[in-house]
């Protein structure tokens, strides 16, 4: 017997399936702003958790174009043809893609591949297998994403230990160890919250953005004529005299982009505004100013290519930068971290995940969590990954399948969007498909090459996690059908009570259900096998609504029905425990006495039956499906609700 009713959603509110009252809820309660305070305060916070990713990729980016899988010869020509791709991928790419137009699309606030397939409307007249493609392509871009998650950590700490080699060759059995240790710190810091981190990581990360930009500086002084780069020309003709290994080396250009995805996905932490204007007055300016620097030195120094980042510092610095940097790379996987996070309630939401721990560390913005599952999950992938890649160049060709196959993915659901929610003309709406996936193909054909080079793992990873989901939304709709056949609705049941003249005996008891209208199943199977029932009955909904509080009196909404039965709502902010007996008692005030003691919990079991259907799944995924939902968190265990009170109530389910 597996504890169901109450994982997936079908007798508790917080999942897609059957939230009708919670869906109400949401529509009249207003949307949780995302920030407080200053802004100052408010742009260190943005740099410690959303640009730490793409603001450390100038340690390795550079360098994999001209000392990586598929070196170039750092010829001037060669280095102003990289860096005029470089500004322009960052300009159309970050600027204009994503926080021009991508970051209007959000979902109550909330960013990411998630938030643009809750956007999608379902009642649009738009046939069933292109809204089912849409929700599959969307599944697909999550689970590639959670790869690049997985990658960063890894990649982006083991990079920045790397320089140890340059300073102190002695020191290079000792790279991957470090990386390991400074990894599990990393992770086991993410428990006391976004903004607390945020605190900590944003001062250190404005410093490296300034030494980014300081660093650049110095470089450009050396060869001034790189900055000739920002003509498009030069990119062109890097292509023209480089043929075919040019396309080869757009894998490790595409390296500069790396966090553009993490960002969106991160949009609930802060919001709109701070992300946009911290990328454009601070953080693009330094990223820019760095490639360039490190591009100029190549040009005076071409022996200078196999670590041009590190190389921009004075000797007297390089055991300062390399611990600044190892820092600033901890901050680039708390973009990735908090992402996914953020990815992973949106996907419980839908129907796509079982239901997970989740720890709200904010009273001021929703979207600041913390999920220990996820957490765990991602450090042993990312120690796992250093351990068996043992290099930053080794992990370079499998981070950039992940990330781009996801950019693509976001692109076409952004049009989509823009198209439904957006109000934009298919002439507008075609104009920004055909741009942005244009870009995204030519950098994933790029990337798509390397899969022999390690890019087959993200694909795995995405393979995997594609079948999870997919399997966990099949199997959570058919198992919802299933119920809904057998279950009428409540007045009918009421009914049937009625006219059958069941018994009634002493007491009150509670019933939970995500659907105000229909019967709890565990209601039914108490009448059907014991024959008799309390002579008050309530049918309890929890809503969490996106608020951080809800005060006592908005809580309870109660309406008297016949025969003795009751329908409570009961609504929390997301800030707050549900406290089932605590709001029962409060009832009194609204003409529901309640003697406490006297109350029975009623909590609904399923016991799954794999291969029970004809047109069910097969029987390898009814499988995966009841393994997964045994080990779904049980809503109800944070009610508060007395175990010396509390029966189960089963019912077997053929999926």
């Amino acid at each position: 017997m597996i504890s169901l009713l109450r994982k997936t959603g079908i007798t508790m509110s917080t999942e897609k399936e059957g939230r009708n009252a919670q869906d109400e809820a949401q529509r009249r309660a207003p949307t949780a702003t995302p920030h407080s305070g200053s802004f100052a305060v408010l742009a260190i916070g943005v740099l410690g958790v959303v640009y730490g990713d793409i603001g450390t990729s100038p340690i390795y980016a550079l360098r994999e174009c001209f000392a990586g899988k598929n070196p170039i010869p750092a010829t001037p020509g060669n280095v102003l043809g990289i860096l005029s791709l470089i500004f322009w991928t960052l300009l159309l790419v970050i600027s204009l893609k994503y926080m021009v137009y991508v970051l209007r699309a959000d979902n109550r606030g909330e960013g990411g591949t998630f938030a643009l397939l809750a956007l999608l409307r379902a009642d649009r007249d738009h046939p069933r297998w292109q809204r089912r493609l849409l929700i599959l392509l969307g599944v697909l871009g999550a689970s590639m994403l959670y790869g690049g998650a997985m990658i960063t950590p890894a990649i982006s700490v083991l990079s920045a230990v790397e320089g140890l080699q340059l300073a102190a060759p002695a020191l290079h059995d000792y790279v991957v160890p470090i990386t390991v240790v400074i990894l599990i710190g990393l992770f086991a810091v993410q428990r006391h919250g976004t903004a607390a981190v945020g605190a900590i990581f944003g001062p250190l990360t404005l410093v490296w953005f300034v030494v980014l930009a300081l660093l650049g500086i110095r470089g450009i002084l050396l060869a001034p004529e790189v900055l000739l780069a920002i003509n498009p020309i030069y990119a062109v003709r890097f292509f023209v005299e480089n043929g075919w290994t040019g396309y080869f080396v757009l894998y490790a250009v595409f390296l500069v982009t790396t966090g553009g995805e993490a960002l969106y996905a991160d949009l609930g932490h802060f919001g709109r505004r701070p992300i946009r204007q911290v990328w454009f007055m601070f953080v693009l300016p330094s990223l820019l100013i760095n490639y360039f620097g490190q591009g100029a030195m190549m040009i005076a120094e071409p022996s200078k290519s196999v670590h041009p980042f590190y190389h921009l510092a004075p000797d007297w610095a390089l055991y300062p930068l390399i611990l600044l940097a190892t820092s600033a790379t901890c901050i680039a996987s708390q973009a990735v971290i908090t992402g996914a996070f953020s990815m992973t309630r949106q996907a419980i939401q839908l129907g796509q995940l079982p239901r997970l721990r989740v720890e709200q560390t904010s009273e001021h913005a929703r979207g600041q969590i913390y999920m220990p599952a996820v957490n765990w999950i991602l450090m042993v992938a990312a120690i796992g990954l250093v351990l068996a890649f043992r290099s930053s160049g080794n992990l370079a060709a499998a981070y950039g399948v992940a990330v781009n196959s996801t950019m693509a993915i976001t692109t076409i659901l952004a049009f989509n969007v823009a198209r439904e929610r957006g109000g934009w003309s298919l002439a507008a709406a075609l104009t920004f498909l055909v741009t942005f996936l244009a870009i995204d193909l030519t950098f994933l054909g790029s990337n798509l090459l390397k899969i022999p080079d390690g890019g087959w793992l993200p694909v795995l990873i995405g393979i995997l996690l594609f079948t999870l989901m997919t399997t966990w939304r099949r199997g959570t709709g058919i198992l919802s059908r299933e119920l809904t056949n057998k279950m009428p609705n409540l007045e009918t049941f009421i009914g049937m009570i009625n006219a059958e003249e069941i018994p009634r005996i002493p007491g009150a008891s509670v019933f939970f259900t995500g659907r105000l209208e229909q019967t709890p199943p565990s209601l039914q199977q108490l009448v059907r096998h014991a024959g008799v029932l309390y002579e008050r009955v309530l049918v309890v909904t929890v809503v969490i609504e996106p608020v951080p509080r809800i005060s006592g009196d908005a809580r309870i909404e109660l309406t008297e029905m016949d025969s003795g039965f009751y329908r409570v709502v009961l609504r929390y902010g997301f800030m707050q425990s549900p406290n089932i007996p605590s709001d029962l008692h409060a009832c009194a005030e609204l003409g529901l006495p309640l003697e406490m003691d006297e109350i029975h919990y009623m909590i609904g079991q399923v016991d799954l039956l794999a291969g029970r259907k004809l047109h069910g799944m097969a029987i390898w995924r009814d499988k995966i499906f009841e393994f997964m939902a045994r080990n779904t968190q049980d809503a109800t265990a944070d009610y508060h609700i007395p175990s010396d009170q509390t029966m189960t109530v089963g019912l077997q389910v053929g999926i």
